[in-house]
């Protein structure tokens, strides 16, 4: 499944109590009307720079458009909580490169416009 966007979830001091086992249950079923799939759920990267004690959420979606809609979505929004009151960290929403993304082609286009 080719994927347009992803939202990040970048997640430290995660209490693994009933209210975030609540939410994982029930998150699966607000993805699904936006196409959201889990591209890694719950890991420990391995770090190579700059040390960071989380761990790591990847949810893909078919673009941008979607993961903001899922992200905002009465179903999601009433299961936040149960996950931002037991665990700190940034999530955010990213586009992804297409396929005949370039990046020398991007340092030329910065440069040229400095």
């Amino acid at each position: 499944m080719s994927h347009g966007a992803y939202a990040v979830g970048l997640l430290e001091d995660v209490e693994q109590n009933d209210e975030v086992l609540d939410y994982m249950r029930r998150i699966q079923a607000t993805l699904d009307p936006y196409g959201g799939r889990f591209l890694v759920h719950g890991a420990t990267p391995e770090v190579l720079e700059t040390p960071w004690p989380g761990i790591l959420v990847l949810i893909g979606f078919p673009d941008e458009a979607a993961a903001l809609a899922w992200y905002r979505s009465p179903a999601y929004q009433a299961i936040l909580p149960l996950r931002t009151r037991n665990s700190k960290g940034v999530v955010f929403v990213v586009r992804a490169c297409g396929d005949d993304h370039s990046s020398t082609a991007l340092a030329d286009a910065i440069a040229s416009a400095r």
